[in-house]
């Protein structure tokens, strides 16, 4: 019993010996700011301090925000709060860390840090933050109306099946990579390690929203099922395409699974595939309307609710580049807003085809889709003997 009691004490002298158990942090890791305008956080310990550390408070900009103070002691064993006021000088985005005088307290003070949003006018972030829900809210419904024109006619004629079947596959992919990066504690884990103190990209309205639109598409899917599809199928093209994708994802999760990459690698490279199946997957719509000449049954409300959202989603991104002074955002990495511009031109031409185009078009009791098909089998199946007759 007494060998085991000095065992004790030797351990837990050398537990004090070894540094600290007290840390340092904040009451808030986010902060937004007006410019000339002041916000507080308050710097307090959640262990108590064994030692007095010396703190300095470091930015990675120097023009965008004033920090008072910029350095302070906090004390060993207190409890006090110490307050620091920010000042917003100039619109942008900074990251405010500290540091300790003594490299051995610097496990102290990793805690505080905080991101630091400057903006031009408070307006501007509630009217962005009211686009986003609207934009939300359009693309949510915008499954909709064809589900309910498919169901109203009781055929899915019309609605080319290289699209549903692509953006299927692109809405799966979409929401393992939301479902990935906001359920498993891995994932979150090993993108912190390659972002420290960044915040998780993914939030609940992402996943919300990629589960849905994977609802949603699957009851168009059953609806291709059940009711009157004609000579409609997917085409050889799509299979080839998705079979190049399924490569991929297969490869890459083989590749994720025998720790060659890591896995929140393979949730990229299926964000990449998703990103390729945006850029492509309106192509086939596009076509069948144009050698159809109709849309008649594509619904033309999944456009203009889609190109509501799209045109929202450019303007809040517009809107907060010029509120954060951070057009590098828009024209340093233009991959989102380009993406968002291209959909939108796409909705733009599908107008132009159901308004212009194709617009005295009027849908018969036969579809418009069989008797195209229907005449091009014959057109394929005459015999010269025929065709000559034909002539004369």
């Amino acid at each position: 019993m007494d060998l085991a009691l000095v065992l004790l004490l030797v351990l837990a002298a050398a537990g004090l010996g070894n540094g600290q158990t007290g840390r340092l942090t904040v009451d808030s890791h986010d902060i937004t700011v007006l410019l000339n305008t002041n916000e507080t956080f308050v710097v307090y310990a959640y262990e108590l301090l064994e030692q007095n550390v010396r703190v300095t408070l470091k930015t990675d900009s120097d023009d965008h925000l004033r920090l008072d103070p910029d350095s302070f002691d906090y004390p060993s064993g207190s409890n006090q709060n110490q307050s620091v006021v920010i000042t917003g000088l100039n619109a942008g985005y900074v990251q405010v860390t500290a540091s300790s005088d003594q490299e051995a307290n610097q496990a102290i003070v990793d805690d505080v840090f905080l991101r630091v949003t400057v903006a031009k006018n408070r307006g501007l972030i509630y009217t962005s933050i009211v686009f986003g829900w609207i934009y939300f809210a359009a693309w949510s419904v915008s499954f909709y109306p064809q589900i309910w024109i498919n169901y109203r006619r009781k055929s899915v004629e019309g609605l080319n099946f290289d699209f549903l079947t692509l953006n299927i596959v692109g809405f799966t992919l979409y929401s393992m990579f939301n479902c990935g990066l906001y359920f498993i504690s891995g994932l979150q884990d090993e993108y912190e390690e390659r972002h420290p103190r960044g915040l998780n990209p993914v939030l609940l309205n992402d996943v919300v929203f990629s589960l849905h639109a994977m609802f949603a598409t699957c009851i168009t899917i059953i609806q291709c099922f059940i009711y009157e599809r004609g000579q409609q199928r997917v085409s050889f093209i799509a299979y080839g395409i998705l079979g190049i994708f399924a490569v991929v994802v297969v490869v890459s999760a083989g590749l994720a699974g025998g720790g060659v990459i890591h896995w929140l690698d393979f949730l990229y490279y299926c964000s990449y595939v998703k990103l390729t199946i945006t850029i492509i997957k309106y192509v086939p719509q596009a076509l069948m309307n144009y050698r159809r000449k109709s849309t008649s049954g594509w619904s033309i409300g999944n456009i203009l609710l889609d190109f509501t959202g799209g045109t929202l989603s450019m303007l809040q991104m517009i809107l907060n580049a010029h509120n954060y002074d951070d057009w590098a955002s828009l024209f340093g990495d233009p991959t989102k807003f380009g993406l968002g511009l291209f959909s939108v031109l796409f909705d733009v031409f599908f107008m132009l085809q159901h308004y212009v185009f194709y617009r005295h078009t009027k849908e018969s009791s036969t579809s418009d889709l069989t008797n195209v098909t229907e005449a091009q089998n014959r057109a394929t199946d005459i015999t010269p003997s025929e065709e000559n007759s034909v002539k004369y």
